[in-house]
């Protein structure tokens, strides 16, 4: 019995669930400010995959297919203006903003 990838599933998810969509999309920055920069950029990945594509990303940031890519890859290391222009890109195709709060740690 044939059996769906991950990512085929989070893709179908992300297509047909918007409050998934925003969940993921918020995921992928909590990781990135707790300095986990490797699994945000997984979680990235997969939205984009998932949403909007890389090849609409590249039109809408005006970047190079594989310099948008490797930016996500596991060794990228994207500069912060570049990853916040994605994200601030992002938010506006999902019509959400994200906020950060502060809390006292635990």
């Amino acid at each position: 019995m044939p059996t769906k990838s991950f990512s085929e599933t989070i893709s179908a998810d992300l297509q047909t669930d918007r409050e998934f969509r925003r969940a993921l999309l918020s995921e992928a920055v909590a990781c990135m400010v707790s300095c986990d920069l490797d699994t945000g950029k997984i979680v990235l990945r997969e939205y984009i995959n998932g949403t909007i594509g890389f090849a609409a990303l590249v039109v809408a940031l005006d970047r190079s297919p594989k310099s948008l890519v490797r930016m996500l890859s596991h060794t990228g290391n994207p500069q912060a203006r570049n990853l916040l222009e994605m994200l601030a890109y992002l938010q506006k195709a999902e019509d959400t903003t994200l906020e950060i709060h502060a809390r006292n740690a635990a």
